[in-house]
């Protein structure tokens, strides 16, 4: 489907080893690329090497132990990278964290620090490994997985919906300080059909999708599709930008149900 878009590129995806990162390292593997997952644990990431080489393609699969709230383990993962395969064309910042849930005056620090470090620190350490290994000087793009609730105000996940905005901006930022040698955008899903979202959608899907202009919640594939784009030349002239994949939930007029 994806053709050869990828072909011969080295991408890294970080929550590569299951839901919306390891569909996009599916799709990355079938446009040719070769494939670095990185994930926290070593038992999901050899099921998705072994799930990815069950794939059709010319490229190596990798994976790494890494804690993507820990700028080492980034860092590590980088060197790892480039010492396998010299180059790094492609970094998907993927994985992040959700400790918390409830009103944001009942946030704490030790969680509220946490969600920053991941979500929003982690997608800046991991893009300056990249940068000064192999970006800053043979170029690459940068696809960060953000969320429609960076856009949106939610009675339940205000402090990660505030970090998916700080990466939205982020995205608009790097994509100033890093031209023209790196593109960087984003992808900013909604409401996504994955395993870890199971309870969220599932007994409630007839009724989500019924007001949806498009009538159906996303898939993984619909966001590794967008993937691609990003990492391909096909938006060669496109970064800064943030790509929102929601079915039409963000154009649903107030005080319509459908």
């Amino acid at each position: 489907m994806n053709g050869r878009q990828l072909d011969g590129r080295v991408a890294v995806v970080t929550g590569g080893s299951r839901g919306i990162g390891l569909g996009i390292a599916k799709a990355y593997r079938e446009a040719g690329a070769h494939v670095v997952i990185a994930s926290r644990k070593a038992d999901g990431l050899a099921a998705a090497r072994e799930e990815l080489l069950r794939i059709k393609g010319d490229g190596e699969v990798h994976e790494v132990v890494a804690n993507v709230g820990e700028p080492e383990d980034a860092e590590a993962c980088v060197e790892q990278t480039m010492s396998r395969l010299g180059r790094l064309d492609v970094l998907v910042n993927n994985a992040a964290t959700n400790p918390y849930m409830g009103d944001l005056l009942g946030l704490d620090l030790p969680r509220a620090e946490k969600t920053v470090r991941v979500n929003q620190y982690g997608m800046l350490a991991w893009t300056r490994y990249a940068w000064q290994a192999w970006m800053s000087e043979h170029g690459g793009a940068v696809v960060n997985i953000a969320s429609v609730g960076g856009l949106i105000v939610d009675p339940h996940i205000g402090w990660y919906n505030a970090t998916k905005a700080a990466m939205l901006h982020m995205t608009r930022q790097l994509a100033y300080e890093l031209g023209p040698m790196a593109r960087v955008n984003a992808i900013a899903p909604g409401l996504i059909k994955t395993e870890l979202a199971r309870a969220v959608w599932e007994p409630r899907e007839p009724t989500l999708t019924a007001r949806l202009p498009l009538r159906r919640l996303g898939t993984v594939e619909d966001v590794a599709h967008a993937a691609v784009f990003l990492a391909s030349e096909a938006s060669a002239w496109m970064t800064g930008q943030t790509l929102v994949l929601d079915g039409g939930a963000t154009v649903l007029p107030i005080g319509v149900d459908a």
